[in-house]
């Protein structure tokens, strides 16, 4: 339990840290920093698995077109989540970008009760309503959408469903969607350096470096994930993962000086009271039918 409990801390902790990794990197188009992203990680966890010797992942990926597809799929929403967040990170817009992982327990409920047609408690839907009533507030004063938290939110939850009945472990998983995702970091790197657009091979030592540690940065945070949600109930872990969007959100505004006035703070607190109720409304269920 303990050491669970430190895996997802451990966890949370790294990616409530991600927005000074991407800032230092910011100088890189975000499109190269995404493809660098995903040769690196990919790297990482085939140099994990060449240790286990762990190859039985390629003959399942190669001989079911189900699996293929499933993962070509969370590939591309993995894609989607990583080049917006990191798009938000480099420029400045990183309260927009902790929007879409305050959402993500919400949004989660949506997915399973839209697609797996899970039935929603009535204070689930309470809590609902009261984050969409936080998101449309948002909206209206703003003048537009808050197209990160939102895209961030809803490419998150649909990659947590696709994972949720997958048949390949955490390592393997990974490897698969980086391997699915490689061709197109590929192509693009090639095109990109040929109309004069990458700035990364005319970079310094440090830049390599940074985007280099791009693949461990990404990886490790998930293999701690992975290893706190099997020792530990996901109520608990449910509770933990607050921890990364509140570190970002006060990063941004002690430290990057990003606005964060009175009517997004209400529309915030919207959510928050949503997030309040649906935790607890978690907890008191769990507990009620621990008891019998």
């Amino acid at each position: 339990m303990n050491a669970g409990i430190a895996f997802g801390l451990g966890a949370y902790l790294l990616w409530g840290l991600f927005p000074l990794f991407f800032r230092a990197v910011a100088h890189v188009p975000p499109l190269e920093i995404l493809a660098h992203r995903v040769l690196w990680t990919l790297a990482f966890v085939l140099a994990i698995l060449a240790v286990q010797r762990n190859w039985s992942w390629l003959r399942t990926l190669a001989t079911c077109p189900r699996v293929l597809a499933t993962f070509a799929l969370s590939a591309l929403m993995v894609s989607v989540n990583w080049g917006v967040y990191i798009l938000a990170a480099t420029t400045d817009r990183v309260i927009d970008a902790t929007l879409g992982y305050f959402m993500n327990p919400l949004v989660n409920v949506m997915l399973g009760a839209l697609v797996l047609h899970e039935r929603l408690r009535r204070v689930q839907w309470i809590a609902v309503a009261i984050a969409a009533g936080g998101v449309l507030w948002l909206t209206l004063q703003a003048g537009k959408l808050p197209w990160i938290g939102l895209t961030l939110g809803l490419s998150f939850g649909f990659y947590a469903l696709l994972r949720k009945t997958a048949a390949l472990g955490a390592v393997e998983g990974l490897a698969a969607e980086t391997l699915l995702m490689v061709p197109v970091a590929v192509a693009w790197l090639a095109w990109a350096g040929t109309h004069g657009q990458e700035t990364a091979s005319a970079g310094t030592m440090g830049t390599w470096l940074l985007l280099a540690a791009s693949g461990p940065v990404t990886a490790v945070p998930l293999l701690l994930f992975a290893a706190a949600a099997r020792r530990i109930r996901l109520s608990t872990l449910g509770l933990i993962q607050y921890l990364g969007p509140s570190m970002q959100l006060v990063m941004a505004i002690a430290w990057f000086g990003e606005p964060f006035g009175v009517n997004r703070a209400l529309g915030y607190g919207a959510i928050w009271l949503a997030l309040v109720i649906y935790s607890v409304d978690g907890l008191r269920t769990r507990r009620t039918v621990a008891h019998g």
